[in-house]
């Protein structure tokens, strides 16, 4: 793998307007080597028009966006630096996919070894010499893939990678970006259903509309998904000494006074505990909810 720059990714106070629509909207976030990110949000969430800023296809309007604290048109080899691919890729339907890969590796600079190497990291070694237009969409994500990885770039910016993959495709997907990352390479991928991605990505990044609504491991997301209940008392302090007093304090937000969320626990168990106590309740209700459930609540109520 190249290492011309650390691979840290550095999005600050990024903002951009077409016009009157502000795509972006003073966003900030890091992604760092070692790790598969997901940058996820909904369709015209602003994704795809971040990685383009990033890939210096478009100019912000405000704010920076560096790789190894360089701009894109500052890395000395750029594709041998970043590898990415944004959107639907566009293949010639009569060339080959060993002559598609040909084309490319004089620009990135590689010999035409590597290209039957990346074309078997893919798995597309028996399809080398097949026409791209008789190819499915799947195969087509495994070829712009393999283009991407021609430089054996550290940095890598994917826009919706899965899509068009089976269930298998997208298994050997997560292997592959798995084993990328443990290289110590930067991996941001985009997806606007945090399904697809859950299983792979280690980090997430969420936008709505432009700006930033959540950046955290996936664990600490995904604890937030949990089984919770709600519990409203009229005794505040009462309240307070039972989540003591039962070690909820660690997973207990309160909510206001007299009013909590208690996480990993059965309603049913509060209720026995409040009852031996003798703590009036007013509210007890439990709350299921899933991690995709949780994404789009959150890019549902926009920044916050």
């Amino acid at each position: 793998m190249n290492a011309p720059t650390d691979g840290v990714i550095a999005i600050e106070h990024l903002t951009k307007d077409f016009g009157e629509v502000r795509a972006v909207d003073d966003l900030t976030v890091t992604v760092r080597p070692g790790r598969v990110t997901g940058f996820l949000g909904p369709n015209g969430a602003g994704k795809t028009t971040t990685l383009r800023i990033l890939l210096g296809l478009v100019r912000p309007t405000a704010g920076t966006a560096t790789i190894g604290g360089r701009t894109y048109a500052e890395l000395a080899r750029p594709m041998r630096t970043v590898g990415a691919a944004l959107e639907a890729a566009s293949f010639h339907p009569g060339r080959g996919a060993l002559d598609h890969l040909r084309v490319y590796a004089p620009q990135v600079g590689v010999p035409d070894a590597r290209c039957r190497e990346v074309l078997d990291l893919v798995g597309l070694t028996a399809a080398a010499d097949r026409r791209v237009g008789g190819f499915s969409l799947g195969m087509r994500q495994r070829l712009a893939l393999a283009t991407t990885l021609l430089g054996d770039p550290p940095v890598l910016l994917l826009d919706e990678p899965a899509n068009g993959l089976d269930p298998e495709g997208i298994a050997w997907l997560r292997a592959l970006l798995r084993h990328l990352a443990a290289e110590g390479r930067t991996i941001l991928v985009s997806s606007h259903v945090l399904s697809e991605v859950e299983q792979t990505v280690d980090d997430v990044v969420i936008i709505a509309r432009g700006a930033l609504v959540h950046t955290s491991p996936l664990a600490e997301l995904a604890a937030r998904a949990e089984p919770s209940v709600r519990v409203v008392s009229p005794d505040p302090a009462g309240l307070d000494a039972l989540v003591a007093a039962a070690g909820w304090a660690d997973r207990t937000e309160r909510t206001g006074p007299g009013s909590a969320v208690v996480r990993r626990v059965a309603a049913a168990e509060v209720g026995a505990r409040a009852f031996a106590a003798g703590l009036e309740l007013h509210e007890l209700t439990p709350r299921e909810v899933s991690l995709e459930g949780l994404f789009l609540e959150l890019v549902g109520g926009g920044p916050r």
